[in-house]
């Protein structure tokens, strides 16, 4: 009996990982990818010789199966270990994280740490009566003088909106287990005993090249294998019949046409997958489409002199008055991410396509960016010397009201209509799954098609002691949060 052809749409990590898992055992796959770079968020920019990381991609995993992943694509001599280093700018000062007692008791001074614990042991005699959103959730758990200084203002950065519309749910399982009694035992602990912490791991792989390294790798073995990755072509229509998928059409520089298909699997943005089919889903599913939203996101890259750079991997910026979330020193990430005698900075802007930071014009940006820089005190006057833009749409799926039951209504509805269309991935999925977490659910599709496995690829990522749990410094997108292994993002005080 021959092997089912699967066409798969989207080439980020969930996207090759499935194409990959598939040609190794000679099934034929056929990615589609929208863009010219494969990668998705996880891709490297290159521009003049400098590499940016979108998002900045920590590659630690608990899942085996992913780090041998990694290594088979990649060689290890093509992995550096890296040091891990984050801290939290706040009103000119510089917070250690993950938290540590004496430097954070000396940048709040006495007085402030005082203030701070006793909003916490209010938080807990009289804890908020609504703990349905992230305001509440994390003001149960940190006091409302923490959550003021080392929540609030990031984590609207991020979102674009109060953070009384973000849901509860997406801070469980982000910093789930956690409050400040937890993170001051954390800051406590000897090394030793913090090692299995996700968010206190001390020590990183990553490509030399940066994370585009591995996926550009990963889509020539797919090649290689039989499996064919075509570039600058769309989704333009999910066509069923019979109660199942039956062709995929799309529209690349040739033209339309349609992919006949046994099986679908999806990463790009799930409403957009649900608009795709044809016929068309019922009116209330559609509308369901329609309330899902995603944040977009640009990262301005500054060159500066090599010394006016930071040991740390990034700094989240939590100080109000300036609109950048998060700067990455990418000369920390990879010193062949970047020239001798320089290192090149990225800004990171959480924005809405269309809003006035995402069609602002590049040398705008690039001025903002280097006034910021300069602002917040990370860079001398004049030490920018040149700088790029890069624009990321879709980077985020947004957590907001009512997310929940839209995302279980077209699950639902795909499941009874279309049950061999597969969405995997972040996107696919509109739930916040770091790099690793989303190559898992592509590994399990895979098995699901091939050897009917049942997998429940919906429970990844739902209750394994995974998440930042001992993160205490704010709340990222990563945006992998992680980016997965991604974008650690901080909870005290995170990719995509």
């Amino acid at each position: 009996m021959p092997l089912p052809h699967t066409v798969i749409i989207g080439a980020g990590p969930a996207g090759l990982t499935a194409a990959y898992e598939l040609t190794r055992r000679n099934a034929p796959a056929e990615v589609v990818e929208a863009d010219d770079v494969v990668g998705g968020i996880s891709r490297t920019v290159e521009r003049d010789g400098w590499r940016f990381d979108i998002g900045g991609h920590r590659f630690f995993t608990k899942v085996a199966r992913v780090e041998e992943f990694w290594h088979e694509v990649l060689p290890d001599g093509d992995f550096l270990l890296r040091p891990r280093m984050s801290r939290i700018h706040y009103r000119g000062k510089l917070f250690d994280y993950p938290l540590r007692a004496g430097n954070a008791l000396g940048n709040l001074g006495v007085v402030e740490a005082v203030r701070c614990v006793g909003s916490y042991v209010w938080a807990r005699l009289r804890p908020p009566e609504d703990q349905s959103h992230f305001e509440g959730w994390v003001s149960a758990r940190f006091g409302t003088r923490l959550y003021r200084m080392f929540f609030k203002t990031y984590t609207e950065k991020v979102w674009g909106f109060p953070a009384t519309e973000l849901q509860a749910d997406w801070a469980a399982q982000r910093i789930r287990n956690l409050s400040l009694a937890g993170a001051v035992r954390n800051a406590l602990l000897p090394r030793r005993a913090r090692a299995d912490i996700t968010s206190l791991i001390e020590e990183f792989q990553y490509p030399k090249l940066g994370p585009g390294m591995m996926w550009e790798r990963c889509a020539e073995l797919v090649t290689k294998a039989g499996g064919t990755v075509t570039m600058g072509t769309s989704v333009a229509r999910v066509h069923r019949a019979d109660g199942r998928a039956v062709a995929v059409t799309v529209t690349g520089p040739d033209g339309e046409r349609r992919i006949e298909a046994d099986h679908v699997i999806s990463s790009m943005p799930l409403p957009e997958l649900v608009r795709a089919v044809d016929p068309p889903a019922p009116p209330p599913v559609l509308a369901a489409a329609d309330a899902l939203r995603h944040r977009d996101f640009l990262t301005v890259a500054l060159v500066v002199p090599a010394d006016a750079g930071f040991p740390d991997n990034w700094i989240y910026v939590h100080t109000p008055g300036v609109r950048v979330g998060r700067i990455q020193n990418f000369g920390s990430w990879s010193p062949f991410l970047v020239r001798d005698g320089f290192t090149c900075l990225g800004l990171e802007y959480f924005v809405d396509e269309g809003d006035d930071l995402w069609e602002s014009a590049d040398d705008d940006l690039i001025a903002r960016g280097t006034a910021e820089l300069e602002a917040l005190g990370l860079v001398r006057p004049g030490a920018v010397s040149a700088g790029y833009v890069v624009r990321m749409p879709k980077a985020y799926p947004v957590y907001d009201s009512g997310y929940e039951q839209a995302v279980e209504i077209m699950r639902d509805w795909l499941a009874e209509a279309l049950p061999n269309v597969h969405p995997v991935g972040r996107n696919g999925m509109h739930r916040y799954n770091n790099q690793d977490h989303s190559m898992l659910t592509a590994m399990l599709t895979v098995e699901n098609i091939l050897d009917d496995a049942g997998h429940d690829v919906w429970e990844v990522n739902v209750e394994e002691e995974y998440h930042e749990q001992a993160d205490a410094s704010s709340s990222s997108a990563s945006a992998d949060g992680r980016h997965g292994t991604g974008r650690a993002a901080p909870v005290l005080p995170r990719r995509p």
